[in-house]
């Protein structure tokens, strides 16, 4: 599927920042959901709004506050996107 050229460099930028043994699979799970997430937008294009979907519903809690601060290291501003969603 194609990525929007901006979000896609953003997504490299920041999967080089994380841990090397995290690294493989935490790209391919989140590649792949983002991918599912424009598809089931009717979208031909993977959006910044993927992305951020993708890692908030694949990363396990454990890595919650490290996938913060690497996302606002890397420019994504998930809180356009309503993340992190309250509990409720």
């Amino acid at each position: 599927m194609v990525w929007e050229t901006q979000t896609e460099t953003k997504f490299k930028r920041l999967i080089s920042k994380i841990p090397v043994f995290h690294r493989h699979i935490a790209e391919a799970v989140v590649r792949a959901r983002a991918e599912k997430t424009a598809k089931e937008r009717n979208c031909s294009q993977v959006e910044e709004s993927d992305v951020v979907s993708a890692f908030f519903s694949d990363v396990p809690s454990p890595f919650y506050s490290m996938m913060i601060r690497i996302l606002d290291q890397t420019g994504f501003d998930y809180k356009k996107y309503g993340f992190p969603k309250s509990k409720s």
